[in-house]
């Protein structure tokens, strides 16, 4: 009999787009002669529908239109089920497991593992706390500075902040250029790098865009590589270790996910066999130190045999030029096993 697996996708996130991509590729790729597929949007206003239509209609985001389905999970640890709102009635549908293809805030978060936890459901990727530290840049360099990972100095400015002390202290610890960047968001969202004390302010501005509490980091240097990992706690295996030469001088949103981006993406990454295996190593670390389970993907600077982490993914992008399913590929792990693993590693 075969188990049925719930993707979730969208969501209240400035991500909201790149999961409509990485969902449509999920729901592509994803062996169905294994499971039945059920299939939760989320709009970016945070309302949940039970889909069932074309996945173009996913892509381009006008899967919502029409006569939909509102729906949530029953909170009943004992026998957990979908709630489908039919007008004045419902009815319920079981999941075996879900899969949630939603990147950043509400998603990637821990918001959404807390709500499976509390219905006692299962579901790919890592879990609450590992979502809500690893989206947190400032407290996953806390844990990776107690854990010995070689990283970035930095200093955090909050919205309540004085921001000239701060300014103060910047300067007084860190050498211009620097990068500034939200604790909380992902997709390279509000980052920039300032060169003095007015693109700073600047860069700072634009930050809080996005999260009332924002990093400024000293510049690393050297290659911007990237480590896929894949199991569960003590059997976690890393991928090869790829990079992408960014069209710009650092990695924007734009040039990840812009069909016109002329950013060059090399698998093995450009740096030395050892450097390679250091990251491996590291990676694997970074994602233990947090208590991982299932994926992430972790991003680190390599000058020369210098390896030091940026920050981790715990859901990363699985679009069509997505890295974590590439690196994978590359080691023999095709896009379908891939997803067969994943979900077989949250019944684990």
């Amino acid at each position: 009999m075969k188990k049925t697996v719930c993707v979730l996708f969208g969501g209240k996130s400035a991500e909201y787009s790149i999961s409509l991509r990485s969902c449509a590729s999920v729901l592509r790729n994803i062996d169905r002669e294994l499971y039945d597929i059920i299939t939760i949007g989320i709009t970016d206003k945070g309302t949940w529908y039970l889909y069932d239509g074309n996945i173009e209609n996913i892509e381009n985001d006008t899967w919502h239109e029409g006569d939909l389905k509102r729906v949530c999970i029953d909170h009943n640890a004992v026998e957990p089920y979908i709630l489908v709102l039919d007008g004045d009635s419902h009815y319920k549908i079981k999941a075996d497991v879900f899969f949630p293809v939603l990147h950043g805030t509400n998603g990637e978060d821990g918001r959404l593992q807390g709500l499976f936890d509390m219905a006692g459901v299962k579901y790919v990727g890592v879990g609450t706390l590992c979502s809500a530290v690893g989206m947190d840049k400032e407290y996953a360099k806390i844990v990776f500075a107690h854990a010995g990972i070689n990283q970035a100095d930095w200093v955090t400015v909050r919205s309540y902040d004085d921001i000239d002390e701060k300014i103060g202290e910047i300067e007084g610890k860190l050498p211009y250029p620097v990068f500034v960047k939200p604790a909380n968001a992902g997709s390279s969202y509000g980052i920039g790098k300032a060169h003095n004390r007015e693109e700073l302010i600047s860069a700072i501005e634009n930050a809080t865009k996005y999260d009332s509490k924002v990093l400024v980091e000293e510049l690393l240097t050297g290659h911007e590589v990237e480590c896929a990992v894949l199991g569960n706690s003590g059997n976690v295996i890393a991928s090869t270790v790829g990079e992408v030469v960014a069209d710009e001088e650092f990695y924007t949103f734009d040039s990840k996910y812009s069909s016109t981006s002329k950013s060059q993406l090399h698998i093995p990454a450009l740096i030395s066999e050892s450097a390679i295996e250091n990251v491996r190593t590291q990676a694997v670390k970074a994602f233990e130190a947090l208590s991982g389970r299932g994926l992430s993907r972790v991003d680190f600077f390599v000058d020369g045999e210098n390896v030091r982490i940026n920050e981790i993914n715990t859901l990363p992008g699985f679009t069509s030029i997505s890295m974590y399913p590439k690196l994978f590929d590359y080691c023999g792990i095709g896009y379908k096993e891939l997803l067969t693993r994943l979900v077989e590693l949250a019944f684990e």
